[in-house]
């Protein structure tokens, strides 16, 4: 059974405090354009208000997302139980992208703990919240965070990390726009 909201509640959100685990999909306006869905880990996401939330992009190989949002604000993120009574939350709604070289940066990147040089923060207005049974998500473990990025990003200094980022993220898949030199 799936339930539709205009915006978070206090269970919907104590349920995606709980995950350890989302995903966020988006794509570009182009029909010739690739779908993106990435999952994020670590204590990357924070709710804002009921119908604001935002996380926390410590960087990877692709700079999909950024683009996609840069270009038409479409997003999804979604939730899934692993472990207790079944559940998926959906939150769709229109995202604004701020890379670590925008003003607007350093004020976002304070609404998150974790350490480590992030590539952005992705803050999205929520236009529409569901939740679903989820039976047929099975349950997992959680063993803990890969530490495999954290290490990535804290072996380089600030400036070879800031290189890696223009040099990794100038384009995505298709050939658009990624990370520019301010």
């Amino acid at each position: 059974m799936s339930n539709t909201y205009d915006a978070l509640n206090p269970k919907l959100i104590a349920f995606i405090k709980r995950q350890k685990l989302f995903f966020v999909a988006t794509a570009p306006t182009s029909l010739d354009g690739s779908v993106n869905l990435s999952p994020k880990g670590y204590d990357s996401f924070v709710v804002i208000d009921d119908k604001t939330v935002a996380y926390l992009d410590l960087g990877g190989s692709g700079i999909e997302t950024h683009a996609h949002v840069r270009e038409n604000g479409r997003i999804t993120f979604m939730f899934c139980a692993f472990e207790g009574a079944a559940n998926i939350v959906r939150l769709y709604g229109k995202a604004r992208s701020y890379s670590f070289d925008q003003p607007e940066f350093a004020e976002l990147r304070s609404l998150f703990a974790m350490p480590q040089s992030a590539r952005g923060v992705i803050v999205c207005h929520i236009t529409r919240v569901t939740d679903a049974c989820g039976w047929g998500v099975p349950f997992f473990d959680y063993q803990g965070e890969r530490d495999q990025l954290t290490r990535y990003i804290d072996n380089k200094t600030p400036e070879e990390w800031v290189e890696s980022r223009y040099a990794r993220n100038a384009v995505t898949v298709d050939g658009a726009p990624g990370l520019e030199r301010p």
